[in-house]
């Protein structure tokens, strides 16, 4: 798999936040060194946001699910995978010069805002499966926003490590309809820690 494919090409000046920023889609990731800011909105996806807590070489990937497919096949290795989403971007932050005992992540998203989804839970098996990895990676989570009903629009700056979220109304219908035309083309809690609200 050609990781650059997968880095978000969305670069533009965030007037909000008075920084370039990125915006990062489902399927993508994006790393930096410079001082600017990583935004996604979320729904059933999860983000998880790495940084080294010293040099503040940090990014942010989005995934749709968890794992799927042959664990040597491509579609184990697409970024919709969390395994992939994780790995990609953590040997992303240590070839830049991040350092792995210094690495501190903030993850965010799995809320249940697809109703036809529900029995399969996907946003609480992406919430389980981010701490389940990163536990097993020795990374520290510093704060989170997972779960619930609502989706959420994420701002995260990895230099300073600071992270906002807004809560937005479940019934934006155009979030909805992006996850369901994302969940199409893949089958072809609380917050908590130095989170702002915004």
């Amino acid at each position: 798999m050609a990781i650059d494919q997968h880095l978000a090409k969305h670069l533009y000046f965030d007037r909000h936040f008075n920084c370039m920023a990125a915006r990062v889609l489902p399927g993508e990731y994006y790393f930096t060194t410079s001082e600017m800011g990583l935004l996604t909105v979320l729904g059933s996806c999860v983000s998880a946001c790495i940084r080294d807590r010293v040099n503040g070489i940090g990014g942010m990937n989005h995934f749709m699910l968890p794992s799927g497919g042959d664990v040597d096949g491509p579609a184990s290795a697409s970024m919709r995978y969390g395994a992939a989403a994780m790995e990609i971007l953590i040997n992303q932050l240590l070839k830049s010069g991040a350092q792995r005992a210094r690495l501190e992540a903030k993850v965010f998203g799995g809320g249940r805002v697809l109703s036809g989804m529900q029995a399969m839970n996907v946003g609480e098996r992406n919430a389980a499966f981010v701490r389940d990895y990163l536990r097993a990676e020795q990374i520290a989570i510093v704060a989170e926003d997972l779960n619930d009903v609502h989706p959420r629009k994420v701002a995260y700056f990895p230099r300073t490590g600071r992270a906002l979220v807004k809560k937005l109304e479940s019934t934006d219908q155009q979030l909805v309809q992006v996850e369901k035309q994302y969940s199409t083309q893949l089958q072809s809690g609380p917050v908590a820690g130095e989170i702002e609200l915004f």
